[in-house]
């Protein structure tokens, strides 16, 4: 198990309460597509599981996980791509070579070694995706979370995205309205409603009619 969650509520200061008393597990080689409407509250677990959002209830990984967001833009903002991939490094305390050599295999990876010394502004929407991707992956996390990482992205990027994506070895939750992405990408899916688990269960579960109208896709 690499990660657990146990009763977990996420509320508002609205008092909106976006997660209710969810558990479920993510184990070893699973990809799990979060889906759901909007509103359902995808994006809120992900930003409680990340620690960024207060939550009530357990969490528990002992793996370190990386959340690359919708937008790019959120976390591209140094003068150049590789500012922004050696942007965590150096906040890990990481000497200068060790930050070069992190950030040089990273964007070689994801085969955008050739953007390290352009800016973001001047990027195609598929450019920063695998940018973004990279400032998270250079600092080696175990589980990697995507909120709506097809957003964007033109169908010559999103077939890129994928490819990319199955190739990694790391555990993964992926927060989609994208239906037929998350079936070419995860092996479970977790479907949410109103900020409960509603269905949790092989990948299967995407091809379930009721299950999909009463999600409202």
């Amino acid at each position: 198990m690499l990660l657990k969650l146990q009763n977990v509520t996420v509320v508002y200061p609205d008092k909106t309460k976006a997660i209710v008393n969810l558990s479920c597990t993510l184990n070893a080689g699973e990809n799990i597509a979060l889906i759901g409407e909007n509103g359902a509250g995808k994006t809120s677990l992900l930003l409680a599981i990340a620690g960024i959002l207060k939550a009530e209830g357990v969490i528990e990984t002992p793996k370190q996980i990386g959340l690359v967001f919708q937008n790019p833009d959120d976390q591209l903002f140094m003068p150049f791509i590789y500012d922004d991939v050696a942007f965590g490094c150096r906040n890990l305390g990481f000497s200068e070579e060790q930050v070069k050599t992190k950030v040089e295999e990273t964007l070689e990876q994801l085969n955008i070694s050739h953007l390290k010394n352009r800016s973001s502004l001047k990027l195609s929407c598929g450019e920063k995706r695998m940018a973004a991707i990279a400032t998270v992956l250079s600092m080696s996390p175990s589980i990697l979370m995507f909120d709506e990482p097809t957003a964007y992205l033109d169908p010559k990027a999103r077939r890129l995205l994928a490819e990319t994506l199955k190739k990694m070895q790391h555990e993964k939750i992926i927060a989609t309205h994208d239906l037929a992405f998350a079936a070419e990408v995860c092996n479970r899916v977790i479907a949410l409603k109103d900020g409960s688990i509603i269905a949790d269960g092989p990948k299967d579960l995407l091809h379930n009619e009721e299950l999909m109208q009463t999600l409202g896709f």
